[in-house]
């Protein structure tokens, strides 16, 4: 193992990893020593992100991100992912074989068969029941903190990660959604199980049963975490209170850090430079929506098209001088179904072209129906692009209301069209396009979002060392 050392540059003391806490707790009545310390053990810290996805998903983006922010902080910081894709020498991925593959087809097949062969909720679900074994891997042994994030579809199994609690070396773990602290579910969509224990799950036919599947997941992780502290880190407060509301993790320690985006990259850029770079037109205004994938019902297309229509309703003029660009698969679908000129961009990988896409932006719309932090709208803010979306999850803590966008009334497209309105016919937009910015400076900069982190693993670690 790697051992950290802390030296007294005045008196010559070298101190190993066990030791390290120890000596803290005996400077911590002096100042100087004890900032001296603590800045040793930063810069001494090894952490290993676990995410399934390298760059594919929100998660896999806010995971790497979070590395890259920890790396230039001083941490030194490893991402291990199923599948690597870069040739980025702090990304690591797991032996390659058909054992992979299986883990993921593995799971499916056991959904699929308790949905009774229905593809409806397939991957709506996850149960851990196949995964790999890290505990032996190098960059396992040789890091101070295990850092979990998104780890389903086939990379651990809640076997594995009882391995990895079992290991004794302290574990925080970052929810991107609520699957963490329910039994099968990323999202609740309103139902209250999860917080005494899941059961007669809505995403099971016929509405589950008292020991239905999501039951049996939910003793396993019961069991899992028997005797197992883990400090979990909500990316927003709403995830972070819901979390606290949970039957399975509510007692363990829960802090809320959001994800971090590197604003010297995403950052506001000429708009027809942009443009011409996307193949956008320039004598229009842009309203952008973006997702993974746009037929996602729960990232809101209905509500941005019912919207649409009512804007195009109200101002014909509109099909004149207003364009809509979509990001993300699937894009091409929607292409004559909406009474505004559309330009499909497809999925896009190239970080510089999303840039880009952001830029060329007069207003971001993301009318998710449930989400955590989206990326998305991070990215749209560092660009300087006002943001309309609803009052639900995170996206209130983001969007400051007249300020930076407008948020509207939960799953209400009348009030999303009016938010749409007003940025495009009423409001200062150089102004909120300033409030963007400095939003993203102030919340989500990589060092203000690495600090924090650094925080919660000294506590993970002196929690772990004195068995607290």
């Amino acid at each position: 193992m790697f051992f950290h050392t802390i030296l007294d540059v005045n008196q010559g003391f070298v101190f190993e990893h066990n030791e390290y806490y120890t000596f803290l707790f005996a400077f911590s009545n002096d100042l100087p020593y004890l900032c001296i310390i603590i800045e040793t053990i930063r810069l001494f810290m090894r952490v290993l992100i676990v995410n399934s996805s390298e760059n594919t998903g929100g998660a896999a983006v806010a995971a790497h991100r979070l590395k890259d922010a920890l790396n230039k902080s001083g941490v030194k910081a490893k991402m291990l992912v199923r599948e690597k894709v870069s040739d980025q020498l702090t990304v690591v991925a797991l032996p390659k074989g058909w054992l992979l593959r299986w883990n993921f087809l593995w799971e499916r097949w056991c959904i699929f068969w308790r949905l009774h062969f229905s593809r409806k909720h397939l991957f709506e679900i996850d149960i851990a029941n196949a995964g790999s074994d890290i505990t032996s891997l190098p960059e396992f042994k040789e890091a101070d903190i295990i850092h979990l994030h998104w780890i389903n579809q086939g990379m651990l199994s809640l076997k594995n990660i009882q391995a990895i609690l079992s290991s004794g070396k302290p574990v925080v773990w970052t929810m991107h959604d609520l699957w963490p602290a329910t039994a099968i579910c990323h999202y609740a969509r309103g139902c209250t199980s999860f917080t005494d224990k899941c059961h007669h799950c809505p995403l099971l036919p016929g509405g589950g049963s008292s020991n239905d599947l999501s039951a049996k997941v939910w003793k396993r992780k019961k069991e899992m975490l028997k005797n197992h502290s883990i400090h979990f880190v909500t990316c927003s407060k709403w995830l972070g209170n819901e979390a606290k509301k949970s039957g399975l993790i509510g007692k363990q320690p829960i802090n809320t850090i959001p994800n971090p985006i590197d604003n010297h990259i995403f950052k506001p850029q000429d708009k027809k430079k942009s443009r011409e770079n996307c193949g956008l037109p320039t004598d229009k205004r842009i309203i952008l929506f973006v997702s993974q994938r746009v037929t996602d019902r729960r990232k809101g297309m209905d509500y941005f098209i019912q919207a649409i229509e009512t804007l195009a309703q109200k101002h014909p003029k509109m099909k004149e001088n207003v364009g809509i660009a979509i990001l993300g698969g699937h894009s091409e679908e929607f292409v004559g179904t909406l009474p505004l000129p559309i330009f499909p961009l497809g999925y896009v990988n190239d970080e510089r072209k999303i840039i880009d896409i952001y830029n060329s932006a007069d207003m971001f719309v993301l009318p998710s129906l449930e989400d955590n932090l989206p990326n998305t709208i991070m990215e749209a803010l560092a660009c300087g692009v006002p943001c309309v979306g609803f009052k639900v999850g995170g996206i209130p803590e983001m969007i400051d209301h007249k300020q930076n966008g407008y948020i509207a009334e939960y799953q209400n497209a009348k009030d999303l069209a009016k938010g749409m309105e007003w940025i495009l016919n009423e409001a200062d937009w150089q102004s909120m396009s300033n409030h963007a910015v400095k939003k993203v400076a102030t919340c989500y900069s990589q060092q203000n979002v690495a600090i924090k982190y650094v925080e919660v693993y000294q506590e993970a670690m002196a929690t772990k060392e004195f068995n607290l």
